[in-house]
């Protein structure tokens, strides 16, 4: 997978969990993808203060994220 295939991949995983973020008040943006395994992403609006964000990071977003590019070893909320 090129690198501008990955980006596009990442972006429709985002895509399928934005909806589940913004019916709660939250949203999601991609920051970076490093070394074509590490995504960075920015949880926003309500996600910010939320007490499960790191649940929703991992068990929501890093499963879709994997689910559309499986060599993403780790997704992570720069904040």
């Amino acid at each position: 997978m090129t690198p501008e295939e990955l980006k596009v991949n990442v972006e429709k995983a985002l895509e399928e969990i934005r909806p589940f973020l913004q019916s709660d008040g939250g949203d999601i943006s991609l920051i970076s993808i490093d070394n074509e395994n590490s995504v960075k992403v920015r949880l926003e609006g309500a996600c910010v203060g939320c007490t499960v964000n790191q649940m929703t990071l991992k068990s929501g977003v890093e499963m879709t994220i994997k689910k559309y590019a499986p060599q993403i070893e780790e997704v992570i909320n720069v904040g």
